[in-house]
């Protein structure tokens, strides 16, 4: 297994976790960005730095990611490209995209992008919070925890 990040907005707090549990559970990590990324010193942990442009981060990954990959992302269309390709994908408030799920999300977001072209102001998301921080290193742990007893 190998953990691809979805890192231009992923929350640096979420890096920490990911930093730790890679060097936990000796599994490589890889950031990918359109940005020059800092990462710690670890044989677990790169980035990847991509040209600008519109979700080149996001075909990157795709084209990265194999069948029990793990994804880090919120990017709706992303973890839903990756499931398609049998990876896993978990976003940064720790909620694990499923075949099911994401047909709802995909369904949710392209309502949500109307409201927002036709003029109605939708919001944005809520601030990330310690109970989001929670629920994603519990959904890590059990996933790499469940991975160690397979693998």
């Amino acid at each position: 297994m190998q953990i691809w990040v979805d890192a231009d907005a992923c929350p640096a707090v979420i890096k920490d976790i990911l930093y730790r549990a890679a060097e936990r559970w000796q599994i490589p990590v890889t950031l990918v960005a359109n940005q020059m990324l800092r990462t710690p010193p670890s044989r677990f942990v790169s980035a990847r730095q991509v040209p600008r442009g519109f979700d080149v981060a996001d075909a990157f990954i795709v084209a990265q990611a194999n069948a029990q990959d793990l994804v880090i992302t919120a990017d709706i269309p992303l973890a839903a490209e990756v499931l398609a390709k049998g990876a896993l994908a978990l976003n940064p408030r720790g909620e694990l995209y499923s075949a099911d799920t994401i047909r709802e999300r995909l369904a949710l977001r392209d309502m949500m992008e109307e409201l927002r072209s036709s003029g109605v102001d939708t919001g944005g998301p809520k601030s990330f919070s310690q109970a989001d921080r929670r629920a994603f290193a519990n959904q890590l742990d059990k996933l790499l925890a469940k991975r160690k007893t397979v693998g």
